[in-house]
């Protein structure tokens, strides 16, 4: 499989929050080695005629065969980032998401495969634990601190 790297260009994508206990699930985000190297919440670029909206559903149909409900208007960050000597460039909108009453109870992470037949393993994650040496870092990155300054740290 080719190791995924960014696109060449401006990407518009749309990623929901969504929290069980107070904790944010996220896809583990991973090195050409392996290793976590982040996390970021679950969601997607969004295609030319679509709005964040509709992406942000289609998304978690695709990635979990949920259909979610978008909570919050979004708030918007932009993202320039470098992966594997690759920069990034992207500009993301955020909305809170709800899942159907019982959807993925009892389990402590989410196994789905992308579009291009690629592993992902999404976990509940405490933002204590993000962004901190020794722990993964959180992305698109100035997420946190937007999350700790909207919720006054009790996310």
């Amino acid at each position: 499989m080719t190791p995924w790297r960014p696109h060449p260009h401006i990407r518009v994508v749309a990623i929901g929050l969504h929290r069980r206990d107070g904790r944010l699930l996220a896809a583990e985000v991973r090195d050409d080695a392996g290793r976590i190297k982040g996390v970021r919440p679950l969601g997607g670029e969004i295609e030319f005629g679509e709005s964040w909206r509709t992406a942000l559903l289609r998304e978690f149909r695709e990635e979990l065969g949920i259909d979610v409900t978008i909570t919050s208007e979004p708030f918007m960050l932009e993202n320039i980032f470098v992966h594997e000597g690759s920069t990034g460039h992207e500009v993301v909108f955020v909305a809170e998401v709800a899942f159907p009453e019982g959807a993925f109870a009892g389990q402590d992470r989410i196994d789905f495969c992308e579009d291009n037949g690629e592993q992902i393993v999404a976990r509940w994650f405490d933002l204590a634990d993000l962004d901190v040496d020794g722990g993964p870092k959180l992305y698109p990155t100035g997420l946190k601190t937007v999350l700790l300054g909207t919720t006054n740290g009790a996310a």
